[in-house]
């Protein structure tokens, strides 16, 4: 049997194996508990500290991803202002020059007119030029007034046989052949030019009767892009002389507004014979826009002169419309690139609320696993405690209480005390 000397008391004394090996497991217990004890404090140091390196990665990347983003959209939202600004600037300045554009048309009409009244101030001046010249001299104002009576005899002459040409040539027509003369005679002076003055112009009759009425002819010109610049409704209206009711314009000025709106024409014109003996419609081109919106009552000898002058005043505003086209298509680019920003926040926040929910359930599973680590360290501390006891029972352990039910037992420990104790 092996002997072991006390280290405090210096007594030697013998133990068995089992004895020897509880003594060296009691060893061993102790230092598995040290080092059980610093390992569980390494692994949880560790992990508080893989846990807040791990948090403030997380918040400080979220932190970073939420200013970049948020500065994307200022920055896209302050372009988006500049844009608006400059849009609507350009939109307001090109509206006051296509305004300006119609103010050109109008005055355009009124200088026509102007221009007919000034010619005509200018003969009657002529005239009262000639009388006071005549007057002078008697003899040369006799053979002007007999060269002059003879011309206008001629000239009476001329109407009069016109007027009875005119007169049997209607009364020979139903009354819807006298419109459709009218209409013929239009078309017939437009064709004269179409190839020489509007060879990319549209000039057709009106056959769309789907809305309930249509006009008579349609004008509308484009540019070599395609872009219609002018658009006019034409009306044609004649009567017999022997009509028993007779017609006024203004009768038709109401279905030829209607007429315009429902064809998508800009101005809408009256070509007419009726009220023969009113001069309101006998000395040229009568605007009657104060009744309806951009509308003319002609004779028609200024059939051609009208369409050429609203197209000329068109083709000034045309550079404006394109500009004006080219605005509202930024315009529209600008709604498509706001929609598509709102598609990327709405994106961005769906995508930023998924990894906040996926960030939280990260979190929550690490707290599932320090809860884990808690109830093994709470098992491994139950464990040291029970450890602990074992410990005591062990320094406890001696002979005497080894012995204290086994009296042959101590019989023998004390014989062999005895023989060592006379050994020395």
């Amino acid at each position: 049997m092996p002997e072991i000397k006390c280290p405090k008391c210096g007594n030697v004394f013998q133990v068995d194996e089992s004895d020897y090996a509880s003594i060296a497991r009691q060893i061993r217990d102790h230092e598995f508990q040290d080092e059980l004890d610093r390992r569980i404090k390494e692994i949880e140091e560790k992990k508080d500290q893989d846990l807040q390196i791990m948090l403030i990665k997380q918040q400080q990347a979220s932190k970073d991803e939420i200013s970049r983003k948020d500065m994307e959209i200022k920055e896209a939202e302050l372009r988006l202002s500049q844009l608006r600004a400059q849009s609507d600037a350009r939109i307001k300045e090109l509206q006051a020059k296509i305004d300006a554009g119609d103010t050109e048309k109008k005055l355009a009409v009124a200088q026509a007119q102007s221009k007919k009244d000034e010619e005509i101030a200018a003969k009657d001046g002529e005239l009262i030029k000639l009388q006071g010249q005549l007057q002078n001299k008697e003899a040369e104002m006799k053979l002007r007034e007999t060269s002059l009576k003879e011309s206008f005899d001629r000239e009476i002459k001329q109407k009069d046989e016109q007027i009875e040409y005119y007169k049997d040539f209607k009364a020979r027509q139903s009354t819807k052949m006298v419109g459709e003369s009218l209409e013929q005679h239009c078309l017939n002076e437009f064709n004269k030019l179409r190839m020489t003055a509007f060879p990319n112009a549209y000039f057709e009759k009106d056959n769309d009767a789907r809305t309930g009425s249509k006009g008579d002819f349609i004008f509308r010109e484009a540019s070599d892009d395609g872009t219609e610049f002018i658009s006019i409704m034409f009306e044609m209206k004649n009567e017999m002389d022997t009509t028993a009711s007779k017609h006024k314009n203004e009768d038709f000025f109401k279905e030829l507004d209607k007429d315009r709106k429902e064809k998508g024409c800009e101005y809408a014109i009256l070509v007419s014979l009726l009220e023969a003996d009113n001069e309101y419609y006998n000395n040229g081109i009568v605007d009657v826009s104060y009744r309806y919106e951009k509308m003319y009552v002609i004779r028609p000898q200024f059939f051609i002169p009208i369409i050429t002058l609203l197209r000329n005043a068109a083709l000034n505003s045309l550079r404006y419309q394109r500009e004006l086209s080219i605005v509202r298509n930024q315009q529209l680019d600008i709604t498509n690139f706001e929609n598509n920003m709102n598609a990327f926040k709405e994106a961005f926040g769906r995508n930023y609320r998924l990894a906040s929910e996926r960030f939280q359930k990260a979190i929550e599973e690490i707290d599932k696993t320090i809860d884990h680590l808690n109830k093994t360290k709470a098992d491994l501390l139950a464990s040291d405690n029970n450890l602990r006891l074992a410990n005591n029972k062990a320094d406890d352990l001696s002979i005497k209480k080894l012995t204290r039910n086994a009296p042959s037992v101590r019989a023998m420990f004390d014989e062999a005390a005895k023989e060592n104790d006379s050994d020395l």
